[in-house]
């Protein structure tokens, strides 16, 4: 890409953040922020609320608005089944623009949208990127959108970093989607068993985001291939 192309391509982008810092503070919708708020917006768009709510998901990065509340409504809109197809739709081009605005802006305007989030991550995605965002796409107290642009920031390779979150996100998804829907009856003994789900979650997330860090995941992923490679040798002696 050459030079004229690559500026052009960051004042679009650059425009992108602003209007959407614009969008989030004149509209109520942000500023009186619930699921039962959003909602009502999304409905309120009839046989286009779903295209409305990819677009809101796909847009959440240039905000770091909350992508849980999101999901459920999405839950309370659309039910399970459609909520996840949409909310999986949404996410991954969320993670997608996330991943190159990083990639043509740069680590000095990126570290400024994220104010500073996003260096933790940078340096632990050079050797098995896909494994690597799999697993902190599973773990949902790991800010979505700071993994998305720190991928961006690392030398991951695109392909690998979408199939990895589209994936990784599966489970999570899930989980809010479901609370959305079951909370339309909150006296339900599926809402119940879906907030216990969430429970289970989260706290199964603090535990794994308190035992991995990217310098020990990097380090045991290196120690595993010189092992491989040393019984690949041993076996070819």
């Amino acid at each position: 890409m050459n030079k004229k192309k690559t500026i052009l391509l960051k004042i679009l982008i650059a425009i992108l953040i602003i209007s959407a810092a614009v969008i989030c503070f004149k509209c109520d919708l942000l500023h009186k922020c619930s699921a039962s708020n959003i909602k009502a917006y999304i409905s309120s768009f009839g046989m286009l609320a779903p295209v409305v709510y990819i677009i809101m998901f796909t847009f959440v990065p240039l905000t770091l608005f909350p992508n849980a509340l999101l999901a459920i409504a999405s839950g309370m809109v659309f039910g399970v089944f459609y909520g996840m197809i949409y909310t999986i739709i949404g996410a991954v081009l969320g993670a997608a623009l996330s991943f190159y605005i990083a990639r043509f802006l740069g680590k000095d305007i990126v570290n400024k949208l994220v104010r500073g989030r996003g260096k933790w991550f940078q340096d632990g995605v050079e050797k098995e990127g896909f494994l690597i965002v799999f697993i902190l796409r599973l773990i949902p107290l790991v800010p979505f959108d700071i993994i998305s642009y720190g991928a961006g920031l690392s030398k991951i390779k695109f392909k690998d970093f979408l199939i990895a979150t589209t994936i990784g996100i599966i489970p999570g998804v899930f989980v809010f989607i479901n609370l959305g829907d079951k909370s339309q009856n909150i006296n339900s003994l599926n809402f119940v068993l879906a907030s216990a789900l969430l429970g289970a979650l989260v706290l199964v997330s603090y535990f794994i985001k308190k035992k991995i860090t990217f310098n020990k995941l990097q380090n045991d992923l290196t120690v595993t291939e010189v092992d491989n490679s040393k019984k690949l040798m041993e076996n070819k002696d």
